[in-house]
């Protein structure tokens, strides 16, 4: 498996700013943000997401960021059940901070593939003795 080169991950950005003006201002705190630059940025339910794969289905492994109805931002552990949350954020580069001090261990470039892909991978990396862990341990 590759690590996506930055054009690839470029596009990604640039199909996810032009579904709105808030997640576009997410998105340029997000690139702003060289770790998470690496990662593969995707939008959904006018959610801003990072992967840490490039193909669908995307990993859930990195916490994302969703508008609050105050006008702020809510940052949400990672995962589609949204049960949760890391907290509030008032502004795009305080959830993008958020986002970024939990990052998973050894995050790194996203990687051409799925994620089952990227957990096939991740498993073949991991050490012997190693626990799998995250969303990402299966591949449901």
């Amino acid at each position: 498996m590759d690590t996506a080169p930055l054009a690839l991950v470029e596009a990604g950005g640039r199909r996810s700013a032009t579904t709105g003006g808030s997640v576009r201002n997410w998105l340029e705190a997000a690139y702003a943000e060289p770790r998470l630059r690496q990662l593969f940025p995707w939008t959904g339910m006018g959610e801003l997401h990072f992967s840490r794969c490039t193909e669908w289905p995307w990993a859930w492994d990195v916490p994302y960021i969703q508008p609050a109805a105050d006008g702020g931002y809510w940052v949400w552990v990672s995962g589609p059940l949204r049960s949760e949350s890391v907290g509030p954020a008032t502004t795009a580069q305080q959830a993008v901070t958020m986002v970024v001090d939990r990052l998973p261990p050894n995050c790194g470039s996203a990687l051409v593939g799925t994620r089952e892909e990227l957990a096939a991978h991740d498993a073949a990396a991991r050490p012997a003795n190693a626990e799998p862990s995250g969303p990402n341990r299966s591949a449901s």
